[in-house]
C-alpha cells in the first residue's frame, strides 16, 4: 500500500508539472498519417490533405518506465489536420520544388485520476510553415527531403488545450522503392527529426526522431499494405523537473487506398496499435489511432 501511494504520488507531481508548464511529453508530429508510398511527392500541381485521425488512449506509462500510472487514466484526441501542398514546376537540385503549410484543429479529453486531471479542450492547434520541400522521381524509386517548422500560436493554458508551447525545427527525408517495374509492389520510409525549443518556463523537451514505414500491393486502382510507425526521444530534456529518461512508442497497423475516378481524389484508411511505449520525464500515451485521408489535387 505504502508503494503504491508513492507511485501514486509521484505520478501526480510529474503530471501537475507537466499542466503548469505546458511541456508535453513529446513533439508536434503525429506519426500515423502517412502509410504505403510516404516518401513520394506528387507531380507539380497545387493539392490539399486532409487527415482526420482518432487516437485513443487505453493508459499512460508512469514516467521513467514502460508500466502504466496507478488508477483509471484514458483519453482521447480527435484531429483533422488540413494541409495544403504547392509543388512548383521550378527544380531544385535535381527534384520537383514545393512549398506546404499544416492548420492542425484539435479536439482532447484528458482523464487522468493518477493527478486529479478531467479536461476537454478544442482549438486550433500549433501551425507548421514548410518552404522547403523536394522530390525526386526514379524508374522504381522516389525520395523527399524538407524542411520547416512548428509554430507556438496555440493555446497551453490548459492540460488538454492544443498547443504544445514551444517551437520546433523539422527535418523530413524519406525513400519509396518499387519493386517490379510496373509499380504495383512497394516498400517506403519516412523520418521526421524534430528539434524542440523551450517553452515560456525553460523546459526544453528532448529531440524527437519518427520513422512511419510501408509495404504495399496494388490491386488494380486499389492498394492496401501492412503499415507502421516508431518514435524515439533523441536528446534529454533540459529545465526544472527533467530527467535523463527517454521516450519511445511503437505501433503496427493496415492501411487502405482507394481512388476516385475523375475528381482527382484518393481515399485512405488505416488503423494501427500501440505494442509498445516507454515514458520519458512525463508520461507517455499508449493507445490505438484510427485514421482516414483525403487527398485532392486541383
Amino acid at each position: 500500500m505504502k508503494t503504491t501511494s508513492i507511485a501514486a504520488a509521484a505520478a501526480a507531481a510529474a503530471l501537475a508539472l507537466l499542466a503548469a508548464t505546458g511541456a508535453h511529453a513529446d513533439g508536434h508530429y503525429v506519426p500515423g498519417v502517412e502509410g504505403i508510398q510516404a516518401a513520394s511527392v506528387p507531380p507539380p500541381g497545387m493539392y490539399y490533405l486532409g487527415y482526420l485521425v482518432n487516437y485513443n488512449i487505453d493508459d499512460f506509462r508512469a514516467p521513467g518506465s514502460s508500466t502504466n500510472l496507478p488508477g483509471h487514466n484514458s483519453g482521447t484526441v480527435t484531429a483533422l489536420a488540413n494541409r495544403f501542398v504547392w509543388i512548383t514546376g521550378h527544380k531544385l537540385l535535381g527534384a520537383d520544388y514545393g512549398v506546404e503549410a499544416i492548420v492542425p484543429l484539435v479536439r482532447t479529453s484528458l482523464t487522468i485520476n493518477a493527478a486529479g486531471i478531467s479536461d476537454s479542450r478544442s482549438g486550433v492547434g500549433d501551425i507548421y510553415l514548410g518552404p522547403l520541400v523536394l522530390g525526386w522521381h526514379g524508374p522504381q524509386w522516389d525520395a523527399v527531403a524538407a524542411a520547416g517548422m512548428w509554430f507556438d500560436t496555440a493555446s497551453t493554458s490548459h492540460p488538454a488545450s492544443a498547443g504544445k508551447g514551444f517551437k520546433s525545427t523539422m527535418l523530413t527525408g524519406g525513400l519509396t522503392y518499387y519493386f517490379d517495374g510496373a509499380k504495383t509492389l512497394s516498400g517506403s520510409a519516412l523520418m521526421r527529426y524534430e528539434f524542440n525549443g523551450r517553452n515560456s518556463a525553460g523546459v526544453r523537451p528532448g529531440d524527437q526522431l519518427t520513422l512511419e514505414w510501408g509495404l504495399g500491393k496494388s490491386f488494380g486502382a486499389v492498394s492496401a499494405g501492412l503499415v507502421g510507425y516508431s518514435q524515439w526521444q533523441t536528446t534529454n530534456d533540459d529545465g526544472a523537473g527533467a530527467s535523463t529518461n527517454k521516450a519511445a512508442r511503437h505501433a503496427v497497423g493496415a492501411e487502405l487506398v482507394y481512388p476516385v475516378p475523375g475528381a482527382g481524389v484518393f481515399l485512405k484508411g488505416a488503423v494501427y496499435k500501440e505494442f509498445s511505449a516507454t515514458a520519458g520525464t512525463g508520461p507517455q500515451p499508449k493507445g490505438s489511432l484510427v485514421r482516414f485521408t483525403l487527398v485532392k489535387a486541383f
